[in-house]
This record gives structure tokens, sequence and C-alpha cells, in this order.
């Protein structure tokens, strides 16, 4: 089992509230990962200190057996991002606006085109962004992220505002990228099913920590000897983070 990212007590505090508190992580290379958890509960964070948008507090992470911050440049080579909502020049088309990202990554011109077809969009290239529905400005920032086919995909809620069919094009999308080209993607999301039906494995947060990490299966067998519900992610996810901050309140009371 070879781990293409991997964090090690990583904390990220802001005075003495803890967005991301001692968290160790292990993805798997050519593998999705999908990072659940509330709203509040690092995912963000731990993806931004992974992009180097934001510096840890304490603790190190490798990313491809690359180390932060010695080999920093190195690492941000290796990934494609994308973080919140896509931003596009309106009066630019598709095709331009990721030649812009293009010249700034020193990419070869095919690298336009190739991103496009990942993304089915090569028949829109030619429109411009501001006439693209929302589903295909998302996927137009999918290709930003895969211009130049890096070898690791750091996706923050990439389906966030899109309708049941869009959310259907983003996912399967998402699912096909690790065969179609041997990329290892993160992704986070609120949509506890739609990870339910990409992830290879999987981490929750809650306050910061990480309360679990590993397939599903594992998950399943972690939710039985814990005497939670089993039928689906959602009912395992709900009773993880109850219990933990139930936990939380009793020693806050102590």
């Amino acid at each position: 089992m070879e781990h293409i990212i991997t964090t090690n007590g990583l904390t990220k505090r802001y005075k003495q509230f803890a967005a991301v508190n001692c968290i160790t992580l292990h993805i798997q290379k050519g593998k999705i990962y999908g990072f659940l958890g509330p709203n509040g509960a690092g995912k963000s964070t731990t993806m931004k200190i992974l992009l180097g948008l934001t510096n840890p507090t304490s603790g190190t992470f490798s990313i491809d057996g690359k180390q932060f911050p010695k080999d920093r440049i190195a690492i941000l080579k290796e990934i494609g991002s994308l973080i919140e909502a896509p931003s596009f020049y309106g009066n630019l088309t598709g095709k331009e606006n990721l030649d812009i990202i293009r010249r700034i990554l020193g990419l070869p011109k095919n690298s336009v085109e190739d991103a496009l077809e990942l993304v089915g969009l090569s028949e829109f290239g030619d429109r411009l962004a501001k006439k693209y529905s929302l589903g295909m400005k998302q996927r137009l920032g999918l290709a930003s992220a895969l211009i130049g086919r890096p070898a690791i995909l750091i996706l923050d809620e990439p389906t966030n505002g899109l309708d049941p069919s869009g959310i259907h094009e983003i996912r399967n999308l998402v699912k096909s990228l690790p065969t179609m080209y041997d990329c290892t993607i993160l992704i986070s999301s609120h949509l506890l099913s739609e990870i339910e039906l990409i992830a290879d494995d999987i981490g929750i947060l809650n306050h910061g920590s990480l309360l679990f990490e590993g397939s599903l299966d594992e998950m399943r067998k972690a939710a039985v000897q814990r005497g939670y519900a089993t039928e689906n992610l959602e009912e395992m996810f709900l009773s993880m983070i109850e219990q933990d901050n139930a936990a939380r309140k009793t020693r806050v009371k102590l």
C-alpha cells in the first residue's frame, strides 16, 4: 500500500482555537479519499495547508515523498485544485480562460484542449464563460485543476450549488479520473451519499480532530463494534459526530 499524501500531527491554531487538531492522514496513491465533516470541522483548512495557502502551527506533511516546506514548489507542481467556487473572466471563452492558466504554469498549448476533453467541454471551448451553465462552470473549474494532468487533485465541495443533474455529471467525472489517468483525489463534501458512491477511503473530521480514517467496509465494522446503525454512511457519520459532541460536552462539564 503506497501513500502519496501523509500528515503527522498536523495542527492549525488561531490563538486558542484549533481549526485542525493534530491530525494524521494516509491517502493512498490512485484512490479517491473522501473528506467528511460538519461546517467548521477543519476540512477546508487542512486542504489549504496541503496547498501551501496557510502554514500549519505544528506537525508535518509529505506529498509524493516530498517534504513541506523544503519542497514546497515541487509539491505544488504535482497538485491541481478547486477550492470554493471557480471564478473566470466572463468575457473570455472557456478556452481563453484556460490558456491564461496554461501560460502561468508554462505548459504546452495542447494542454488546454486536453483539459477540455477530460471534462467533456471540447465543443464549448469557444463559448464565453459568462454563457456557461453552473454545471459547465464547475466543469471548467475542474479543467483548470486538471490542466497538465497533475498527479494529485484537491477538490473542496466541487458539487456545491449544483442541481441533481449537475451533481450527477461531476460525480461521474470525478469517479472516472483515477482510472482515466492514474491520479489521486482528495475530495470534501457535505453530500454524504455522493462520497459513499465515489470514495475508496474516507476521513471524518469534527472540531478539527480526526474521528475515523479507513475504507467504508472498515467504517461499517467500527460502527457495529460501537453499536451504531450501519444501513448507510449518513447514519454512521451522524452517530459518530453525535457521540464525539456528547463526549466533548462531558469533558467541558468536568
